[in-house]
């Protein structure tokens, strides 16, 4: 077993209080070692995108720790925890959120130029070359395709050499064929020792995965390693875990 990129332990997060209380995750222990590549499917309302958010420090669990490392999330103030995410996490979204304004370029390095450190343009442009768009770097959004801008927004996310790159539905909004080529990106950079993790509703993008982890209820569910597509579809159907 590879050493821990980040531990969940007896995580709960719960919504209003008394007889309106909402539970979203209900006691989730987990674990993903370093260098893999990790789905969470499950229905509307099965947890995902609040198991997302508090692995990655965006929400603060009810209860339970988080751990990036040897860091516990839940012990950080919001001064440390912002630069924690600015530093050691990375994001990528369905939507691409890129500036219009500015070039690829200058996107990539714009989490750089926010965390008050001056990009190196050789570091900007290799991880544009990474991506495969190191031609485009002097390019605007609307000069890029759709699938362009993800990578745009992928290498933006990879520029401060994340930990954990979380993705939120990252081929959401993109073709079948666009959207292969980015889980391809994705799976190259955990082949080369990235740890990622992803929500999707998607059974050929979850195959893309080391393991698919199946949310209901708050708890994981059930889980495969090394899956197939059509394992993960039978798998979903199976344990009434349908997309959302």
């Amino acid at each position: 077993m590879n050493e821990a990129a980040l531990r969940l332990g007896s995580v709960t997060r719960s919504f209003g209080t008394g007889a309106d209380a909402v539970t979203a995750l209900d006691s989730v222990t987990l674990t993903i070692p370093k260098g893999t590549f990790t789905a969470v499917m499950g229905p509307s309302g099965s947890g995902k995108s609040t198991l997302l958010q508090c692995a990655a420090g965006l929400d603060r669990p009810t209860s339970g720790a988080v751990m990036l490392g040897d860091t516990d999330l839940t012990k950080l103030g919001e001064t440390r925890l912002t630069r924690l995410r600015r530093d050691r996490i990375g994001f990528v979204f369905q939507a691409f959120n890129l500036l219009p304004s500015l070039t690829a370029e200058q996107n990539v390095a714009l989490p750089l130029r926010l965390a008050g450190r001056r990009p190196k343009r050789a570091a900007v442009l290799d991880v544009l070359e990474r991506v495969g768009l190191r031609d485009r770097a002097g390019h605007r959004p609307s000069e890029l395709s759709g699938g362009q801008q993800q990578r745009v927004a992928l290498a933006r996310a990879l520029v401060t050499r994340p930990e954990v790159l979380f993705g939120d539905e990252p081929t959401g909004a993109l073709d079948s064929r666009t959207g292969a080529e980015v889980l391809a990106l994705l799976r190259d950079m955990v082949d080369r020792g990235q740890t990622v993790i992803m929500v999707t509703h998607d059974p050929v993008a979850a195959s893309y995965a080391d393991r698919v982890l199946f949310l209901a209820d708050g708890r994981v569910r059930d889980e495969l390693y090394s899956p197939a597509a059509d394992q993960i579809a039978a798998r979903m159907t199976r344990s009434a875990v349908a997309p959302c």
